[in-house]
């Protein structure tokens, strides 16, 4: 491949992960053409990505990007897949394909900064996804001021409660 057509495929790599923070990398290898385009459409229906990637040219596509590190992970045929919510989604849907589609392997990331080996990659499935996260975080923010409201409330509904209970027993008095 000359030089020119690499420098091509370069910038239209790097292009391609612009802006992107944090990623898998996976090798599909083996995984026949229509299954591949059937686990593709299954990735961007959640928003996820997924491209095929000369390893040299990822290196430093990555590296101009300022990902450095990534060349470690980078080896065998590669994969990038990126997108979603957060690298929590990305890892558990190639996780969950990876159960249809044995030949997926998960060979590694990166995330804030640093890159991600295989086993530390596969540890951020079982983490909350940011949408559990922020569920959570509201629930905690809302507790104390349901339980406020409960406790303003309770005192009046007592009281509420008593009152009926004295009107109902004074018609009864004066009905007998």
């Amino acid at each position: 491949m000359s030089t020119r057509v690499k420098n091509l495929m370069q910038a239209e790599l790097k292009a391609s992960l612009e802006g992107v923070n944090e990623c898998a990398i996976v090798s599909i290898r083996g995984i026949r053409g229509t299954a591949n385009n059937k686990l593709r459409g299954e990735l961007l229906d959640k928003g996820i990505k997924l491209i095929v990637v000369k390893n040299s040219l990822a290196a430093a596509a990555f590296a101009e990007l300022g990902m450095d590190g990534m060349k470690e992970v980078l080896s065998g045929p590669c994969s990038v897949v990126y997108g979603g919510d957060s690298i929590v989604d990305v890892v558990k849907a190639v996780i969950e394909a990876a159960k249809e589609y044995d030949k997926l392997e998960v060979k590694g990331g990166y995330l804030d900064g640093q890159p991600l080996d295989a086993e530390a990659t596969k540890a951020l499935s079982k983490l909350p996804s940011r949408a559990e996260l922020q569920a959570a975080v509201i629930m905690i923010a809302k507790s104390p001021g349901a339980r406020i409201a409960g406790a303003i409330n309770s005192p009046a509904g007592n009281i509420a409660g008593c009152i009926k209970t004295i009107i109902e027993k004074l018609e009864e008095g004066q009905a007998a």
